[in-house]
């Protein structure tokens, strides 16, 4: 147990040490690659995170319902 807890903290080290010589070294490429991470993230955050919303067949029929009762009620609401 202790064995593992050192080498996630030694793991974490060697991350942190090389994340920093990353951005000192190379800031212009990262910099440079920046806009382009952002324009291939919105894609790829749509297709993976858009299955959340849930089905979509339903939507158009909920839809349909709440005009037709507007419809029915001549857009008041009684309450």
């Amino acid at each position: 147990m202790v064995n593992h807890c050192l080498r996630a903290i030694l793991l974490c080290a060697i991350l942190a040490i090389l994340g920093f010589f990353l951005l000192t070294e190379h800031r212009a490429h990262l910099f440079g690659a920046l806009p382009y991470v952002f324009l291939l993230a919105c894609p790829l955050l749509h297709l993976f995170l858009h299955g959340r919303h849930g089905d979509h067949v339903a939507e158009p029929q909920h839809g349909k319902k709440q005009a037709s009762s507007q419809d029915n009620t001549g857009g008041h609401s009684h309450g």
